[in-house]
């Protein structure tokens, strides 16, 4: 019987390729790992599931979908590394998750939330708009990475209603490290504290209790790495909770509604409390199956770091070797222990490479000035080269 493509065997991109046939990932240069990564191809039973349970089941179709959401939600705490003090609520976005937190926090009393400039557009745009009712919204520069952490925290007062951070830096791939500064300002001044790890989980070995966030408020969800498609997001939060969001759908109380008074608001203690409302659970047969996959696999979180690793140091590798003028592509994250799962070049033509690099069949994405360049595990070493070679016939035709 041949080894699993993850734990137990080294990596082989080809054997792990032979799952992803509809994607064509072994004749394609993808370089969208750190976007949206292409679906294995037990995804499609997984939609064919759901509807195959809709049109069998109508309504009573809900039974399985819930079941399906209790398998998403205990993947969640896996990847964590929850220790059981945790509880998972699902959503199609992080910002609906977000918003339904926010909705529950005290601004009157605590008019201000500490961020970063290097949040994610979703949370960035709601805290701008958030900022124009009279919030104070107070933005610490992201770089220098290495002393991020601390400068939130002594940001952090007791007007602080919330701090947003991010584990990992959506635009560059920069792991933040020494968050545990920033849980411990937040605990002391009792604000609540919410951890991006859109990022981080399958880019990273990692877990709360690295950090210290047992007790953090956590966002993330699976349509990069982890390769759920889209609507996979969830919303971990400290057990004992007793939030009550103002932005909140009947499913909140979706276990007491036989017994609650018209007028009376109630929410259940577990996972239903930050939940909205009627949903497509199509999602959750994905990320359910995708989930398990991963774990036939051996995709554990330590070996789909290895192959990070590995690809986006091939990477960085071939990009320094090219010699070109820093001031027309560089690095934006030269030290290896602290980039997770891409390669973001800094460039003035960061957009019109990516325009290029597509018209060479090489896909890539950028943000503002970065290009990003995101591997896979199912993509060769050669796949990574060629794009890089292309790279460079893009860069010298400009």
């Amino acid at each position: 019987m041949a080894a699993r493509p993850g734990t137990g065997a080294p990596h082989d991109p080809r054997a792990v390729a032979a799952h992803y046939t509809a994607a064509r990932v072994h004749e394609r240069l993808l370089l969208t790992g750190h976007s949206h990564q292409a679906w294995p191809d037990v995804a499609r039973g997984a939609q064919l599931e759901a509807f195959d349970d809709a049109t069998e089941l109508v309504d009573e179709k809900w039974g399985r979908a819930f079941a399906k959401a209790e398998q998403v939600q205990d993947g969640w705490l896996r990847w964590l590394g929850d220790d059981g003090s945790g509880v998972v609520t699902l959503a199609d976005s992080t910002h609906t998750l977000l918003v339904r937190l926010m909705s529950s926090l005290d601004w009157t009393e605590s008019p201000r939330v500490v961020t970063t400039d290097g949040e994610f557009h979703s949370a960035r745009r709601q805290l701008a708009r958030l900022a124009e009712t009279g919030v104070e919204v107070v933005r610490v520069p992201a770089e220098p990475v290495t002393t991020l952490a601390e400068r939130v925290a002594a940001q952090v007062d007791d007007r602080t209603a919330m701090v947003l951070v991010s584990k990992v830096l959506f635009a560059t791939a920069a792991v933040v490290p020494g968050l545990a500064a920033v849980a411990a300002a937040s605990r002391r001044h009792a604000a609540v504290l919410v951890v991006d790890t859109y990022h981080a989980l399958g880019a990273l070995d990692w877990s709360l209790a690295e950090d210290d966030l047992l007790d953090a408020f956590v966002v993330g969800g699976g349509y990069k790495y982890l390769q759920h498609g889209e609507g996979s997001c969830f919303l971990r939060w400290p057990a004992g909770c007793r939030l009550r969001p103002v932005v909140t759908g009947w499913f909140a109380e979706f276990t007491d509604l036989a017994t609650t008074p018209v007028g009376q608001v109630g929410y259940g203690d577990g996972p239903e409390r930050f939940a909205g409302s009627t949903y497509d659970p199509t999602s959750q047969y994905r990320a359910a199956r995708v989930t398990a996959f991963f774990a036939e696999q051996g995709f554990t979180p330590a070996w789909l770091r290895s192959v990070s690793r590995h690809q986006v140091g091939r990477l960085a590798a071939a990009v320094q070797a090219l010699d070109v003028d820093p001031s027309v592509v560089a690095l934006a994250v030269p030290d290896p222990d602290l980039r997770a799962g891409f390669l973001a070049l800094r460039t003035p033509h960061a957009g019109r490479l990516q325009q290029v690099l597509r018209s060479r069949g090489v896909l890539t994405d950028h943000r503002g000035d970065v290009l990003r360049l995101g591997p896979a595990p199912y993509l060769r070493d050669d796949q990574l080269d060629e794009a890089v070679g292309l790279l460079a016939e893009s860069v010298r035709d400009l």
